[in-house]
């Protein structure tokens, strides 16, 4: 998507080890929607909470975008259930980055504060109900009627991101207003899912079997939507992702000009 006006996007890194040593990363897929569908400059931003000025970084930025992820939220942010293998693998560094630490504030809060246009997916989608006082169950697919909502088991990236099941919207919530639809098809690579929603969140789409795919934050300054699919996967080519990354990128210049 061309653009004349210049917004600068800020996308979660995740910190991984590579060959022993600790790297920030962020899949090439979400950094090309920014840019081609959402018209916006991608600016990765470190799992570094402890070395960030969080506050003047986002002086700076137009939007947020959060990613997915392998990696699962400890629980220590959303539960007293000591962790277990069940609950692996984590990323310390990216729950510190986005929903905070003790004694200051992460990304979440941080954007939404300020009415910063925010985008989440898949792992963003869950810590955004987390940031809310919601809680995720580890392994949706061990809960009796639900669907297996984990990746395909092949290389293939286009059976790993191919569609999977639908998803319906509320009527009259937000996506269905927004975007026009009352259903879409998605793709499904998660393993946790949304046990309890979090206060102040609309639930705005589920999958057939229950499962909340689709969150909207209420009384919201700003565009504020998560899904737990993953949009970004050749957006250009998904009717429904290119107006979703278009309506991301609108509120984004939306919010650069009234900056």
């Amino acid at each position: 998507m061309y653009t004349t006006e210049v917004t600068f996007i800020g996308v979660s890194a995740d910190c991984k080890q590579v060959d022993g040593q600790p790297n920030h990363a962020v899949s090439e897929k979400y950094l090309t929607a920014v840019a081609d569908i959402a018209g916006g400059i991608p600016l990765i931003i470190p799992a570094l909470a402890r070395r960030l000025d969080l506050e003047r970084l986002l002086d700076r930025l137009d939007g947020l975008l959060l990613t997915g992820s392998l990696s699962n939220l400890h629980p220590a942010y959303y539960s007293t259930v000591a962790a277990t293998p069940e609950h692996e693998p984590f990323d310390h560094a990216r729950d510190a980055l986005t929903l905070g630490q003790t004694d200051a504030p992460g990304l979440i809060p941080l954007a939404l504060e300020r009415g910063l246009p925010l985008l989440a997916i898949c792992r963003g989608f869950q810590e955004l109900n987390v940031a809310f006082g919601g809680t995720l169950h580890p392994a949706i697919h061990s809960i009796p009627g639900r669907l297996d909502h984990r990746w395909p088991d092949s290389d293939d990236p286009a059976q790993q991101y191919g569609p999977q099941h639908n998803v319906r919207f509320i009527a009259d919530g937000e996506f269905a207003r927004r975007f026009a639809v009352a259903e879409t098809q998605v793709n499904s690579l998660h393993r946790q899912g949304i046990d309890r929603l979090g206060h102040g969140l609309t639930a705005e789409g589920y999958a057939p079997d229950g499962t909340i795919e689709a969150l909207s934050v209420d009384n919201a300054v700003g565009f504020a939507l998560a899904v737990q699919w993953h949009p970004e996967y050749r957006a250009a080519d998904n009717p429904f992702s290119q107006r979703l990354f278009q309506a991301f990128g609108d509120a984004v210049r939306d919010y650069a000009r009234r900056r």
